[in-house]
């Protein structure tokens, strides 16, 4: 079977969300939210990927080794970008021998693991470069564009569209699979949509329509259920849970 490694990509500082520690530390029903990521990745990655903030990365090994969860943690010295997240992957010791990366934000508390097969074997399946979970709903902070023939061509957020409000439309959830010899180097690349035109930060969506473009195979999976959506940008965003 394909060599598959997790990545978490939890260098938030939670200072959005009005907190003193990494936001992916915050408990929700008891349970911190980088421990539920955890427990949700085990049966692909026994030790994960976490990509952590200089400030982070003694609560978060705290954290860890509290909740008896393994994993390798590598530091992103300054916040610049998900993009840039991403590339530090190469400074873990899973990175040499990963042929796929299951990659997952790490403010996503209650993605099912449903969700998270239904992604790893169509990748598997159908020979894809880059597979993600998607959802329809009424207000798409990021929105998947596919072709006349339902491909996908690409993937924008809006506050880099210049929509000033969301609207209707698929969206991804923070879940994706990759090929690591295919998406890393075109990371690398200074390609149009990089640099965040509002953040100046290096983004990671933009990359999706390269790849389209280039003839790779991305799939968008519209699997994605209401659980699926949470993510804690702000307190109002898990009120329910608390």
């Amino acid at each position: 079977m394909a060599e598959i490694r997790a990545l978490v990509a939890a260098a938030g500082r939670g200072t959005r969300a009005g907190l003193p520690y990494p936001k992916t530390l915050f408990a929700l029903q008891g349970r911190p939210i980088l421990v539920r990521i955890m427990e949700l990745l085990a049966p692909y990655d026994k030790e994960p990927t976490v990509i952590v903030s200089p400030d982070g990365e003694a609560p978060v090994r705290e954290c860890l080794a509290a909740s008896h969860c393994s994993a390798h943690l590598v530091v992103q010295p300054s916040p610049k970008g998900m993009g840039d997240a991403v590339l530090r992957f190469d400074q873990s010791p899973a990175f040499k021998n990963a042929e796929h990366v299951l990659l997952i934000w790490g403010d996503v508390p209650f993605i099912q693991p449903q969700t998270v097969s239904a992604v790893v074997n169509a990748h598997l399946a159908h020979g894809n470069d880059f597979t993600f979970a998607t959802r329809m709903v009424d207000a798409a902070y990021t929105v998947v564009s596919r072709d006349e023939l339902a491909r996908v061509t690409g993937v924008v957020e809006t506050r880099e569209s210049g929509i000033n409000e969301p609207r209707p439309g698929e969206r991804d959830i923070g879940l994706f699979v990759f090929r690591k010899d295919v998406l890393m180097p075109a990371l690398r690349e200074e390609l149009p949509g990089k640099w965040g035109t509002t953040t100046g930060e290096h983004g990671f969506l933009y990359v999706i329509g390269h790849l389209a473009a280039r003839g790779c195979q991305v799939e968008a999976l519209p699997v994605a259920t209401e659980m699926d959506l949470v993510s804690l940008n702000s307190m109002k965003d898990v009120h329910a849970f608390l």
